[in-house]
């Protein structure tokens, strides 16, 4: 599974990621200060599921009709530590019940929610 970590996702959980054996590409060591239209474009073209704390995504994809990337993660909650969300993340994706890829992908404390991305 390929990511693409928003500039807001800590860098602690992309290095976790990693370390778990997760492709991960990082805005912040990357290409710092894109816009969110050239990180969906980005993300699409390397067929990545965007890592962010960004709920920008949902209405740039929903109402303008955007580029879909290979779907989105967006964390409604703020991390009590810079390592959470990957720890978040990585429980997910060992469960295996959730499929990320075609998926908005809605993470909250106590919920995850998806709605299907329209392609």
């Amino acid at each position: 599974m390929r990511f693409l970590a928003n500039e807001d996702f800590p860098l602690r959980s992309v290095h976790r990621l990693r370390d778990a054996g997760y492709d991960v590409a990082s805005v912040l060591e990357d290409s710092p200060g894109a816009k969110d239209r050239e990180i969906l474009a980005q993300a699409r073209a390397e067929e990545r599921i965007i890592l962010t704390f960004d709920r920008d995504y949902g209405e740039l994809i929903y109402r303008l009709k955007l580029p879909v990337p290979a779907g989105v993660v967006y964390f409604r909650f703020h991390p009590s530590t810079p390592d959470e969300p990957a720890g978040r993340l990585i429980r997910l994706l060992k469960a295996g019940q959730i499929p990320l890829s075609g998926k908005f992908t809605v993470v909250e404390r106590d919920r995850v929610r998806q709605r299907p991305l329209l392609w």
